[in-house]
């Protein structure tokens, strides 16, 4: 098992439906945490969409998604 810890600086797009879209990885730290990073991202429950102008619009978030060794 790696040791490696740190923070996964992700973007993800909310879109107008609400749901998430493209996923992508920002600051790596390690492959797995990578991939368990984007998982994460894709299992979150739906967003209410951004408005503009009073209709929903795509809206790109960027998060970082930290690792810690306990």
């Amino acid at each position: 098992m790696n040791k490696v810890q740190g923070n996964v600086i992700v973007q993800f797009v909310v879109n107008k439906d609400g749901s998430v879209g493209e996923v992508k990885v920002v600051r790596s730290v390690d492959n797995d945490l990578d991939r368990e990073a984007i998982r994460v991202i894709k299992s979150l429950p739906k967003f209410t969409p951004g408005r503009q102008n009073g209709k929903a619009v795509n809206v790109w978030y960027t998060l970082p998604v930290p690792f810690k060794l306990k």
